[in-house]
């Protein structure tokens, strides 16, 4: 049996690459045909063919299957994608501060976040920022966690206050912040406040309004049923939109689940009523997360300073 081979070839790998060829990936697994990326390109598609076999050479392995006359990336093409993409959303956001710098800025942030963790830390992270970098420009993108999760993949997002999913943990660094509860919403003069308790069933005599399918609020709202062995209800209105919920909860007899900081907080200025009824499960912690493979910008890292600098939120 031959010896493994340990030594680093990682800077003749360096020297070999060229941006083009990481282009010409990424445009072939968008257009699926060699032909399609070349156009995209303003690559002839003999300059193509070739760009493509020294990529495979430089890397000692092919990276394709062709199937009929598309090309499908085998394994091996599949690690080399995921790490290409990486670089594309790391160039973009490295041309985006050299744009910044060049017109005088301090820069811009653009961070993702769902609606459980705006009340309280993340609002006092922004504020806390904004005091020590004033011309620092800041977008807060607010959704749910899978959805945030894949623009931080694209590089559209440096960082995000949400959910890890499982199959990403390789991918993520993620810092725990604090536990989620889930409040069930009414309008004030709900019928369902006057009762002495609320139980489960009588959930079902009204119109509810959830988050998507694929979010892990809607999921954790699909196992309440399934454990009380209740399809889901019929006619649902599905919205990532907390704001569209409450006013929806507000305007109608209807249930919306919402984040319990969320709930208190308009339950406290008396926009609606938190049903007394309890979720049998929690959400998972909630926390922020970036990119492994993606270099931080200074005022992301600040930011992730001062949004774990305290314990859970106060409101």
């Amino acid at each position: 049996m031959g010896s493994i081979d340990k030594r680093d070839n990682t800077p003749q790998l360096l020297n070999r690459l060229r941006m083009r060829q990481v282009a010409l990936m990424l445009a072939i697994d968008e257009r699926q045909t060699l032909r399609a990326a070349a156009v995209q390109l303003g690559l002839s598609q003999p300059a193509a063919t070739k760009m493509l076999h020294e990529l495979e050479d430089a890397l000692s392995q092919p990276l394709f299957d062709r199937v009929g006359r598309q090309l499908q990336r085998n394994a091996a093409g599949n690690r080399v994608f995921e790490y290409f993409r990486a670089m594309h959303g790391s160039m973009e956001a490295l041309n985006r501060e050299l744009g910044e710098l060049r017109q005088g800025s301090a820069g811009r942030l653009v961070v993702g976040s769902i609606m459980a963790a705006s009340p309280g830390r993340l609002t006092r992270a922004l504020l806390d920022l904004k005091q020590q970098l004033p011309l620092l420009a800041m977008e807060v993108a607010v959704d749910t966690s899978d959805r945030l999760l894949a623009q931080l993949q694209e590089g559209v997002l440096e960082v995000v206050v949400g959910r890890m999913a499982p199959a990403s943990a390789a991918e993520y660094l993620f810092r725990p912040i604090d536990d989620e509860s889930l409040a069930f919403i009414v309008r004030n003069d709900h019928p369902l406040l006057a009762l002495p308790k609320v139980r489960f069933e009588h959930l079902q005599h009204y119109g509810w309004v959830l988050q998507p399918p694929g979010s892990p609020m809607r999921a954790l709202l699909e196992q309440e049923f399934r454990e009380h062995c209740t399809p889901l209800p019929r006619g649902l209105i599905e919205t990532g939109s907390i704001l569209t919920t409450i006013n929806l909860v507000r305007s109608s007899d209807m249930l919306g689940v919402i984040p319990q900081t969320v709930g208190a907080l308009n339950d406290a200025h008396g926009m609606l009523r938190i049903v007394p009824y309890n979720l049998r499960h929690k959400l998972e912690s909630y926390g922020s997360l970036v990119r492994r493979d993606r270099p931080l910008s200074r005022s992301a890292e600040l930011f992730l300073e001062l949004l774990h600098r305290s314990g859970p939120d106060a409101q």
